[in-house]
């Protein structure tokens, strides 16, 4: 007589979930997780992001594998970061999303529990955006590749990591542009260079050019190419024009294959000069180096340039996240004078 089969529970918020470890020998879930990422092409920064939350996801679990825990744990999780850490609504998001792909890629699970977990809502809030004279107070209170690093985020309007990651042969001084490679979501996009940085540039790329010399002198290996280049272009990381434009003062090396190579200007040391430059020149305002690229968008629109230009220079997919720059253009309560001035 045939064993009656047991029927499966229900998968759901209250339901329980049937472990499913992986095999013995096989790869441990944060390699699998990398895995996942490096084969969508993520950047590294998601899967530094990703780990992270996973980690924090299993610890806050008593170290229960994923495959053991369902909604109700995700959401116990998510609601611990937003009551007791007290994260923003960014940030809970990002998490979820981090949980989202472990789940869909790494553990193959459809997720039909998926709709019950609540996503927080970001909040409205206007970029801190400095005026012309604020930035020009914060420029000078900089010095040396700070400074001009600083004046590339506003005149280009770029982001810190897309400026510290600029590569000699991104800059065309005679179209006077940037090309920004694999910026925010892996797309390319083209910006303007400011002329008025022309001499700075050179005399910097001149220095760094004999930094680079008196590296190849002493024996450094290449520096790191992006994807694959490396096979198809064996000696490209010894050009010239593959070589970084913020060098980093120090050499690298490699613990696991104890490769020596110069590697671009960590961002930490722009972060901290910009934090400095604010509180010498008194600004109030939370500034921060993000801040020289709202203002780069809002000094545009404020001296008449379409925002569908202004949109391309920034490389925004979504002509929404644009317009949060045109509160400059309506001044609303700021246009109207107060009855406090008429006393």
């Amino acid at each position: 007589m045939p064993t009656p089969s047991v029927p499966t529970p229900p998968r759901g918020p209250s339901a329980p979930r049937t472990p499913a470890p992986p095999a013995p020998g096989g790869p441990r879930l944060l390699d699998r997780l990398g895995a996942a990422i490096r084969a969508r092409h993520y950047s590294r920064r998601t899967e530094e992001a990703y780990r992270q939350w996973v980690r924090r996801f299993v610890r806050h679990h008593a170290m229960r594998h994923p495959s053991e825990l369902g909604a109700r744990e995700v959401t116990a999780f998510l609601t611990h970061l937003a009551v007791h850490e007290r994260v923003s609504a960014a940030t809970q998001n990002q998490a979820l999303c981090a949980l989202l792909f472990l789940y869909r890629e790494v553990l193959h699970d459809p997720l039909e529990w998926v709709d019950d977990v609540v996503r927080a809502k970001k909040p409205h809030r206007l970029p801190v955006v400095l005026t012309r004279d604020e930035v020009r107070a914060v420029l000078r209170a900089m010095h040396g590749t700070a400074r001009l690093m600083a004046t590339m985020l506003y005149g280009a309007g770029l982001r810190l990591t897309e400026c510290i990651t600029l590569r000699v042969k991104d800059l065309d001084f005679t179209m006077h542009q940037i090309t920004v490679r694999a910026g925010k979501g892996g797309k390319d996009r083209v910006t303007m260079l400011p002329r008025a940085l022309d001499p700075l540039l050179h005399r910097h790329l001149e220095r760094t050019r004999t930094l680079f010399d008196r590296d190849r002198a002493a024996g450094c290996d290449p520096i790191p190419l992006p994807d694959a280049l490396a096979r198809k272009y064996p000696n490209a990381g010894t050009e010239w024009r593959w070589q970084w434009v913020f060098p980093a003062r120090t050499i690298t090396v490699d613990p696991g294959t104890r490769r020596r190579w110069r590697h671009h200007t960590h961002e930490t040391v722009l972060q901290r000069a910009v934090r400095a430059a604010v509180q010498d020149s008194g600004i109030t305002k939370r500034a921060t180096c993000h801040s020289f690229r709202h203002s780069f968008a809002t000094h545009l629109l404020e001296d008449g340039y379409d925002i569908r230009t202004v949109q391309e220079l920034l490389g925004h997919k979504d002509l929404n996240t644009t317009m949060i720059y045109t509160h400059v253009l309506n001044r609303g309560g700021l246009g109207v004078r107060s009855p406090a001035d008429r006393l």
